[in-house]
């Protein structure tokens, strides 16, 4: 897998995540691990700064359900909407974790 095309399946996988859900940048990299050889979740961090205002970029979240202090209040405000579980000011990882194949 090329470097565009890796951009390109990690877009389309957060694409799919359904609303209310999440995944680490982390568990992207591990979803696309086998297609693609790479398993770097600071790679899935630096696709989603760099093309991820296209997605719902939202639902890309750090390990312990945070987001960068500058995304943290529009990315809440987003959770909100869309029924994300929540604790306190991070996404409910234990709650709101999503896997490929899962159902919603």
């Amino acid at each position: 897998m090329t470097p565009d095309e890796y951009v390109e399946a990690v877009l389309e996988l957060v694409d799919r995540i359904p609303s209310g859900r999440v995944m680490s940048y982390g568990a992207v990299a591990d979803a696309l691990t086998e297609r693609s050889g790479r398993a770097s979740a600071r790679l899935v961090g630096s696709i989603m700064a760099r093309h991820g205002g296209a997605v719902r970029w939202h639902r890309v979240v750090n390990a312990s359900g945070a987001m960068p202090p500058r995304l943290a209040a529009e990315a809440r405000a987003r959770w909100l909407a869309e029924g994300t579980p929540l604790r306190q000011d991070r996404v409910d990882m234990r709650a709101a974790s999503w896997w490929p194949g899962e159902g919603v």
